[in-house]
């Protein structure tokens, strides 16, 4: 996504399908995950303004998108590495 712009009135995740069947903003979430954060804070503010969303909201949708097959089929890679880190912490709950 080259022009990032918050998709509170785009397409959400009940909007027309992108590649692979998912939404805007579920590709966007993917997008999210993929790069690297400096510090604290930086990626819930990324999250406010580049998606237009709590970062609450963000990681509901996130955490679906871990077990969607589309996101999977998707980018491996990314949906591995997450389910990985949040099956360690729920392992140590």
């Amino acid at each position: 996504m080259s022009e990032q712009q918050p998709y509170e009135n785009g397409p959400g995740p009940d909007g027309p399908p992108a590649a692979g069947g998912l939404s805007a903003r579920e590709l966007a979430v993917l997008e999210v995950e993929r790069r690297g954060w400096p510090g604290p804070g930086a990626k819930e503010r990324a999250i406010r303004e580049q998606l237009g969303i709590s970062p609450t909201r963000y990681y509901q949708l996130l955490n679906a998108l871990l077990d969607d097959a589309r996101a999977w089929e998707h980018d491996p890679a990314t949906v591995k590495r997450l389910r990985r880190v949040r099956d360690d912490r729920r392992a140590r709950r």
